[in-house]
Order: C-alpha cells, then structure tokens, then sequence
C-alpha cells in the first residue's frame, strides 16, 4: 500500500504506520475489530479519514467500519488527551466510593465522563471494571510513559496525583 492514500480525501494524513497492519490483515475475514484496535493504538482515536482509508484497503463500506467502531465502547472518535484516566465504576469501586472520586476528578479537571481537558492533557473515561478490586476504588492512568494503577483512592489522594501529573507535564 502506499503511505498516504491515492483518492486524496485524507488531507495529507500519513498513513506508514498503518500499512503493515492493513498488509496483514485487510484480506483476512472477520478482522475488522483487530484493524481498528491497531489503527486506534497507533493513532490514538479512529478518525473519519482512518476509517476511510481502512475501507479503501479492506473493501468493506465506511458505514460499516463506522457502525462497528460505534457499537464498541472500547473505540473512540475523538483525540484522547496526553493522559488518560481510565476510573473503575465496577461493583467494588462503587461500594467503596468511587462516585465521590469521579466527583473529586471531575471537579479537578473541570470536565465530564469522555471530555478532555481544554489543554488536552488529561481525558476522563468510566470504566466497568479494571480487574483490581482489592484497591477499589481505584483508577488507572494511560499514557505513552505506560500505565499506573493507583487504589484505595480518597478525593486529597486524587487531588495530589493530579496535580503531580499537571506539573512534570
């Protein structure tokens, strides 16, 4: 394939990185959901000009790529920030308080579930379960660095984990 796309629609958008995976896959039936996990690792979010460059290689129709990119809540449309906070609304979290930490982030950060930072730092996303229920509540944070799980979570501790992402950024 050609690093960027041949019908010009994509607005200059490189697509090298995403080419070995379409060399791989774009012949395999039922890789569709593998494709788009691996086009969102590279690029962080699915964009439309993704999507449509991932259909001119597969020949399946954009609406289908964008429905099934759509149904999953594991696929995101929008550019995430730097950091990630992934906070666990599982059935331990929740018992042990995990509305008063989402309410602690939220008033932090001064966004929603979904939303990003107006410096594109941070984005917010409720999670059904991390897996670490011995620390509940508990949330991770993503980013190139890695991941970091923090638990036993209180509003200050949340406060203090914030504010020293915020300031080695």
């Amino acid at each position: 394939m050609s690093e960027k796309c041949c019908c010009g629609n994509h607005q200059g958008q490189d697509f090298k990185e995403l080419n070995p995976v379409l060399d791989k896959y774009a012949k395999t039936p039922g890789s569709l959901i593998t494709i788009l996990q691996k086009a969102q690792d590279i690029y962080g979010y699915l964009s439309i000009d993704t999507m449509n460059y991932i259909s001119e290689a597969t020949g399946i129709k954009t609406a289908k790529i964008y429905g099934v990119a759509t149904f999953y809540a594991q696929f995101r449309l929008q550019p995430i920030g730097k950091y990630l906070v992934m906070l666990c609304q599982g059935t331990a979290c929740h018992v042990n308080g995990s509305e008063m930490i989402e309410e602690a982030v939220c008033e932090f950060l001064n966004i929603k579930d979904g939303e990003t930072t107006e410096d594109g730092l941070f984005t917010l996303n409720n999670v059904a379960c991390l897996g670490c229920c011995s620390l509940a509540p508990v949330m991770m944070i993503k980013s190139a660095e890695g991941d970091e799980t923090y638990g036993n979570l209180t509003k200050d501790a949340v406060r203090e984990i914030l504010t020293e992402i915020k300031e080695r950024s």
